[in-house]
């Protein structure tokens, strides 16, 4: 059994990789969506281990300081991180896990993990992310500002990624991350066991 995929995918805040992501989760059962840990309190309907793991700041450090996380970041005043432990699991399994976090944790991980493959998700442009974000009618007009400032900073880490999905149209940019997961899985180096079964089945011909 080959080892998992692990998926790196990095959005601005409103250029739509949840959306992407859902339809991903209903089409394919090998995906894993890695819960995060955050400083933050909870929203309304949101659940402890399913959306997050909310965890205090001092309970967050402890896990830094013990190499409990596999990538951490702070935005907007609070620590996200993902746990280590259960993502290693998934992998050996063979599941393909996603990580949904920012650049600065998908830097993170492309550093520890040099394998994973890592996408960012574009808008076409931002004023259709401006739209996108107003068009929530959930925050503050001082918030959507900030979000529109750090979507600025996020966008000059693009050229960090490996393959950049511009999300248009939401079947179009589906397409097009499968496709990048299904060639990544069909590289030579994440094949060898099989590539050396068949060519030992070869010496007997």
């Amino acid at each position: 059994m080959n080892k998992g995929l692990l998926i790196v995918i990095s959005a601005p805040s409103g250029g739509g990789k949840g959306s992407i992501l859902k339809e991903m989760f209903s089409k394919d059962a090998n995906l894993v969506l890695s819960v995060s840990a955050t400083t933050r309190s909870p929203r309304p309907g949101e659940e402890h281990g399913r959306h997050y793991y909310f965890i205090s700041r001092d309970e967050f450090q402890k896990q830094i300081g013990n190499g409990e996380m596999l990538e951490y970041t702070e935005y907007c005043g609070n620590f996200y991180g993902t746990p280590r432990a259960p993502v290693e699991a998934w992998l050996e399994e063979g599941k393909d896990v996603v990580l949904e976090i920012e650049v600065d944790g998908g830097a993170q991980i492309k550093k520890k993990m040099p394998d994973c493959v890592s996408v960012f998700i574009l808008p076409p442009s931002m004023q259709v992310l401006e739209k996108r974000l107003r068009g929530r009618g959930t925050e503050e007009e001082a918030m959507v500002q900030e979000r529109l400032k750090t979507a600025c900073q996020e966008l000059s880490h693009v050229k960090d990624y490996d393959y950049v999905v511009f999300n248009d149209r939401l079947e179009d940019a589906v397409a097009d991350v499968q496709a990048i997961l299904q060639a990544e899985k069909l590289k030579y180096y994440r094949n060898t066991n099989s590539i050396e079964r068949v060519l030992k089945d070869a010496e007997t011909f």
